[in-house]
């Protein structure tokens, strides 16, 4: 899959919301365990190192709390999530919200949804979310020109761990963030691999195309 070109400066400018989309030529049902199951999330999502299942909503949303160990410091917040089997042709979503009170992170709160949607060549898994920066004055200043730039970075890099994983049964384990600085390792995770806008907006934002339960839970 050839990614789309494109600039961090040029996201900001149309959408500042994040797009991460990738092909994985394996059965949905493979993607979806590997993406909705918390135990296996973590393996290959360079965003957590944990992800704990709290509580049920009488509506099928689940709480959790999630941790991200930066080895110095484990940044920790809550969030929801639900997911819906019952898209047309197939499709599935599942929707996020999340927030944080750790004054560390770069990320505060934040809302988002993943899309699943079936095509003869594989499952087109795609994402879109924005945040509020962290860091108050700092993290506003900074968000445009790094955080959000990495933070798109690591979450395609991410992306393509699961490919590796759904399609070549690669465990996440061996494509770690230090395989991508060793020039001619295999495998290896890519980012650039990914696409991020979207190849057809019909007008709308990032975030106008998150499914009806992106509203449900953060009601």
């Amino acid at each position: 899959m050839k990614a789309a070109e494109g600039t961090s400066r040029d996201r900001g400018s149309r959408d500042r919301a994040l797009y991460v989309e990738i092909l994985i030529d394996a059965p949905l049902e493979r993607v979806w365990e590997l993406t909705q199951s918390p135990e296996q999330h973590v393996r290959w999502d360079g965003r957590f190192s944990a992800i704990v299942p709290t509580s049920r909503r009488d509506d099928g949303a689940q709480e959790f709390r999630y941790e991200l160990d930066l080895g110095i410091h484990t940044i920790r917040g809550t969030g929801v999530s639900l997911g819906d089997r019952r898209g047309r042709a197939g499709e599935r979503t599942s929707a996020l919200a999340f927030d944080t009170g750790d004054r560390f992170s770069p990320l505060g709160a934040g809302r988002g949804y993943w899309r699943y949607i079936p095509t003869e060549e594989g499952v087109r898994f795609l994402t879109g979310y924005d945040y509020e920066p962290g860091w108050g004055r700092l993290g506003r200043v900074l968000d445009p020109l790094v955080t959000r730039r990495f933070v798109w970075w690591l979450t395609a890099w991410s992306f393509d761990r699961l490919r590796l994983w759904a399609e070549d049964g690669v465990p996440p384990e061996r494509t770690g963030w230090w395989r991508s600085l060793i020039p001619g390792s295999r495998p290896r995770a890519h980012a650039r691999r990914c696409l991020s806008r979207p190849t057809h907006t019909r007008g709308r934002t990032i975030m106008q195309n998150a499914p009806a339960s992106l509203d449900v839970i953060s009601a």
